[in-house]
């Protein structure tokens, strides 16, 4: 009779006790219940977004839309500054993130390399930045000095790389084989070629994990665009979202939402829609990187 017979036939005997019945229960139900207040914000917006603004008045939303409606996506997606806010903030994500990747990436795979003279001493100056920065003002100052005041490079350049993102990048370059180095450097190959040939086609994931830092850090930042935007034609979406939602500036094709369908848009479906629009592409691009996310995050913090 062979060992693994004989480990499944013990097994088959053992009977679940009454107390691991009730902790599945109790895991099942506690899981269930943090399912349902993680998504019900978001549902909720969604469904007020999709209500009559009388009902939403009324208090009458709760778990599902009232009278549905298309109304307030329709005033959205036809204010100009809505959609002007959009197109820059997919042009702030797409070049900022191009720039994000091919920064770090530079920098990683030089300190990865142990054959680099004097990389802890580089490696002390960034993560020292990590905890001391010069703070706004001075920031501010640079910024003006060199003229990316209102232009897209105030949005790109001043976080360029990120010390965190780039150190993991730096542990997941580490991790490839050194045997491969030595081989392409037989076949002539030189610093570059490999990076680019070797390096990089093996880092699917980690770039793909990067890759969706990065653009959910531009789709997101309204900071750079309050300190270094003075022009409303360039404000990224974000920003107009923040004036909505916090200062409760509207323009003035949304002040006269109360005209459109009988009362059924109103300030607050207003912006609730907004949010909807604004975090929907994040949504559709998070489940093509989903699957290189987590490989790419524990493989690129096994080692320090």
């Amino acid at each position: 009779m062979s060992v693994a017979f004989v480990q499944k036939k013990h097994r088959n005997r053992i009977k679940r006790t009454f107390g691991s019945h009730l902790f599945d229960v109790i895991n099942v139900t506690f899981l269930f219940l943090f399912l349902l207040i993680t998504l019900y914000p978001f549902w909720y917006v969604v469904i007020v977004s999709l209500s009559d603004g009388k009902a939403v008045l009324s208090s009458l939303v709760k778990f599902w839309p009232v009278n549905l409606t298309l109304d307030t996506y329709k005033v959205v997606l036809r204010d100009s500054n809505i959609l002007s806010g959009f197109k820059n903030s997919i042009k702030y994500t797409v070049f900022g993130t191009l720039v994000n990747l091919t920064m770090s990436t530079l920098c990683a795979y030089p300190l990865s390399r142990p054959v680099l003279p004097g990389k802890r001493a580089v490696m002390r100056i960034i993560v020292f930045t990590m905890f001391f920065s010069g703070g706004m003002i001075p920031s501010y100052l640079v910024i003006n000095q060199l003229g990316m005041i209102d232009t897209i490079w105030a949005m790109i350049i001043p976080g360029a790389i990120s010390t965190y993102n780039m150190i993991v990048m730096r542990t997941f370059f580490m991790g490839i084989p050194e045997s491969l180095h030595e081989s392409a450097a037989l076949d002539g190959a030189n610093d570059l070629q490999v990076l680019v040939r070797i390096v990089l086609p093996l880092s699917k994931s980690i770039l793909a994990t990067m890759l969706l830092f990065y653009a959910v850090g531009h789709w997101n930042a309204y900071v750079n665009a309050l300190l270094y935007l003075n022009r409303k034609p360039m404000f990224p979406l974000q920003s107009i979202l923040r004036n909505m939602v916090v200062d409760g500036q509207f323009t003035e094709a949304q002040t006269q939402v109360g005209s459109v369908s009988s009362f059924t848009v109103i300030e607050t479906t207003m912006k609730y829609a907004t949010i909807v629009v604004s975090t929907l592409p994040i949504l559709l691009i998070y489940p093509f990187v989903q699957k290189y996310f987590v490989k790419g995050v524990m493989i690129g913090s096994i080692k320090g």
